[in-house]
C-alpha cells in the first residue's frame, strides 16, 4: 500500500462534499468573437460524429460548449481550423478518443440516489453466498458508483471479501484511470456515514492530507474497463445479476436507448434487475423491460415479482 495512505479515517478527517452527475451542460448561442472560426457546418459535423461514436445527441444549445472544449484541442494539436481538426480525427485514433473524452462530462458522487443501494443490499442478502454475483456498472465515471456498489456488497455480507464481481465501464478513459486509482479529495466523503468512512477509506498523510483512498479490498472487487455502449456487441460476460445504467440514457435518443436495452436484456439473468436514473424511463421499450417502481426494471419476460 502506498506510504501516503496508511492511516484509517476517523469522523474528524473529512470535510465538504461535491456531487457529480453524468451529462452535458446547456450553454447559450455561440459568440462571434472567437479565436477560431466555428461554422454551423463544423458544429453539425461534430454533432454527427459524437452521435456516431458515443451515441450522444447534442442540441443546438450546446454550440458554445462544443467550441470551448474543442478549441483547447485545436491549440494542443496545432490545428488552425475546425476543418483541420476534424480531418485529424479521421487518421489519429488517439485524438479521436480524446475528442470523445472532451465532449463527455462525468459527474457522480458516492451513494447517489441512495434508495437503489438499499434495494441492492436487500437483494444481496436474499441471495446468500451464491457465487459469483455479477454486477455491471455501465457508466462508472470516476469510480464513485462502482465503489458504492462494492461498499454495499461488503455491508450486505458483513465482510470485505463478499462473493461479488463488479465490472465498471465507461467510454472515457481518463475517468476510468481515476476510478482505478481510487484516490479522491477528502471533501468527497464528508457527508458519508462515519462508520463507512472508517471501514472503507484510508486518509492521506504528508502531502496527501487532503485526499483519501478506498481500501484495496474494495479495489479488488472491481474491474475497470472501457466499453462503448454503442458497440454492436459488448465484451461483457453474462449472465449478470444486476446492471446499473444510471443518468446516461438521457443523453441518447430513443432509438439509441432501445438498441442498448436490446443488448442488455440477454446479458441479464431472468430474475436480474436493471437500475436507471431518477429522470429516465424505458416505457418505449416495454417489450424488453418492465418497471418495478423507483426506476428499477426487470426483464419483460421474467416471472412477475413484487416491487
Amino acid at each position: 500500500m502506498a506510504e501516503e495512505f496508511k492511516r484509517p479515517l476517523t469522523a474528524q478527517t473529512v470535510g465538504g462534499a461535491a456531487g457529480r452527475n453524468a451529462g452535458l451542460s446547456p450553454v447559450q448561442v455561440a459568440s462571434p468573437l472567437r479565436e477560431f472560426q466555428f461554422t454551423t457546418a463544423d458544429f453539425d459535423k461534430i454533432r454527427k460524429l459524437i452521435h456516431q461514436r458515443a451515441g450522444i445527441s447534442l442540441s443546438s444549445a450546446k454550440q458554445d460548449m462544443v467550441y470551448s472544449r474543442l478549441s483547447r484541442r485545436l491549440r494542443a494539436c496545432g490545428d488552425k481550423t475546425f476543418a483541420d481538426y476534424l480531418g485529424r480525427l479521421e487518421r489519429d485514433k488517439a485524438e479521436a478518443e480524446t475528442f470523445i473524452n472532451s465532449l463527455t462530462t462525468n459527474l457522480t458522487s458516492f451513494f447517489r440516489e441512495a434508495h437503489h443501494f438499499d434495494i441492492l443490499a436487500e437483494c444481496l442478502k436474499k441471495m446468500g453466498d451464491r457465487q459469483p454475483i455479477k454486477i455491471w456498472c455501465t457508466a462508472a465515471s470516476t469510480g464513485e458508483e462502482p465503489y458504492t456498489l462494492a461498499m454495499t456488497a461488503c455491508e450486505a455480507f458483513n465482510t470485505l471479501t463478499p462473493p461479488v464481481q463488479i465490472l465498471a465501464s465507461d467510454i472515457d478513459t481518463n475517468v476510468l484511470a481515476h476510478g482505478r486509482a481510487g484516490v479522491y479529495r477528502a471533501d468527497r466523503i464528508e457527508r458519508m456515514d462515519p462508520a463507512r468512512v472508517r471501514r472503507f477509506f484510508l486518509k492521506g498523510v504528508g502531502t496527501q492530507t487532503d485526499q483519501v483512498r478506498v481500501r484495496p479490498e474494495l479495489q479488488r472487487l472491481i474491474n475497470f474497463r472501457q466499453v462503448n455502449l454503442l458497440d454492436a456487441r459488448y465484451t461483457v460476460s453474462g449472465p449478470l445479476d444486476f446492471i446499473f445504467c444510471r443518468n446516461v440514457m438521457i443523453y441518447f435518443d430513443k432509438p439509441t436507448q432501445y438498441g442498448i436495452l436490446q443488448r442488455f436484456s440477454p446479458l441479464l439473468k431472468p430474475e436480474g434487475l436493471l437500475f436507471a436514473g431518477h429522470s429516465e424511463s424505458f416505457l418505449h421499450a416495454a417489450d424488453l423491460f418492465r418497471s418495478r417502481g423507483r426506476t428499477v426494471y426487470e426483464r419483460s419476460d421474467a416471472p412477475r415479482s413484487k416491487p
